[in-house]
């Protein structure tokens, strides 16, 4: 009579045979589903609010991003502390290329000068992906003041010594620099009020709350309309928008005048080079379409494609410059 039950043998052959099998399985390539990146929405979280020139960057490279990309790239505003705050949530956040920052690179090249102590350190906890442009300032004042032109706003200053104000994104933020900058090197005086963000900044001139600012190009429509008056360029090259305007080397002999600042992405340290290579070459090709060239210009910046070590390598350029400044001014963050 045969016996119904398995014998050892045949059970121990048995699972020999489900062991390779499972090895074998183990073996195939995973599915290209889950090797392809990326295979859900990416975030992108801007370190100013709505508006600014961070944010404006921001989204017009994430509109093609994503198309490319075949995935929503949802952009997240997180404003406050020279963008600690949104570069803490970035810094935190996992290392799968599925969180990136968008910011200035006053993040990495500045903050660490002005704060004593930040949430994350940005040297090690976060990476560059890649930079997408060089944003000039621009010497804008309040329609009502009585200058014209820059060697004249100099001799206003001298004659109010304190009595003007200039507006700013944030202590540490390129604007906030310029204007110090600015000040010392015409030995005039006149009192900072931080915003978190350049659209607010702007507001407050427009209303004549403040008395002029060094913005980041948002302010150049409102130049067109008659609303404000444009002076000089922060930067020691002229802008393509208004060619005419002098810089304020050009304009009152301040040699080496130079504000301008890298804005661009930034992953978690950690992310896969792989990633940070993709995300990199994508958004330099969308860099190099005229449509975003055009787009950046009418902003008063300049696309500025690197790669991440260039991009790594001009923050450092940018911490040595920036930084003896702070100390000479003696900048501290909010």
């Amino acid at each position: 009579m045969t016996s119904t039950s398995t014998s050892p043998l045949r059970r121990a052959l048995l699972a020999t045979s489900a062991a390779i099998g499972g090895l074998a399985l183990g073996l195939l390539p995973l599915p290209v589903a889950a090797q392809a990146y990326p295979n859900k929405p990416v975030k992108v979280i801007v370190t100013f609010p709505p508006g600014g020139v961070a944010d404006t960057l921001g989204r017009l490279v994430t509109a093609p991003l994503q198309d490319v990309l075949g995935q929503p790239v949802v952009v997240e505003n997180r404003a406050g502390s020279g963008g600690n705050i949104g570069g803490d949530a970035v810094a935190k956040s996992p290392a799968d290329g599925y969180t990136l920052l968008m910011s200035s690179g006053g993040l990495v090249s500045v903050n660490p000068h002005i704060y004593d102590k930040m949430p994350f350190n940005p040297a090690k906890d976060i990476v560059p992906v890649a930079s997408v442009a060089r944003v000039a300032v621009f010497l804008v004042v309040r329609k009502d003041l009585p200058v014209n032109n820059a060697q004249e706003f100099i001799a206003y200053l001298k004659a109010n010594p304190g009595k003007l104000s200039y507006g700013s994104p944030g202590n540490g933020s390129s604007p906030h620099l310029a204007g110090e900058m600015f000040k010392s090197m015409t030995g005039t005086d006149a009192l900072h009020v931080p915003y978190k963000g350049a659209a607010p900044a702007l507001n407050d001139l427009l209303a004549g709350q403040i008395d002029f600012s060094f913005d980041p190009g948002i302010a150049l429509p409102h130049v067109q309309s008659g609303k404000l008056k444009l002076l000089a360029v922060g930067s020691p090259h002229r802008a393509a928008i208004v060619p005419d305007t002098p810089t304020v080397d050009e304009a009152t002999g301040l040699k080496g005048f130079d504000a301008d600042s890298y804005f661009g992405f930034y992953a978690p340290a950690g992310t896969p080079a792989a990633v940070v290579t993709r995300l990199n070459t994508e958004i330099n090709k969308i860099l190099g379409t005229t449509a975003v060239k055009e787009r950046i210009n009418a902003v008063g910046g300049a696309a500025a494609p690197m790669t991440p070590k260039q991009f790594s390598a001009k923050a450092d350029e940018d911490s040595k410059r920036f930084g003896k400044l702070i100390r000479e001014r003696g900048i501290k963050g909010d």
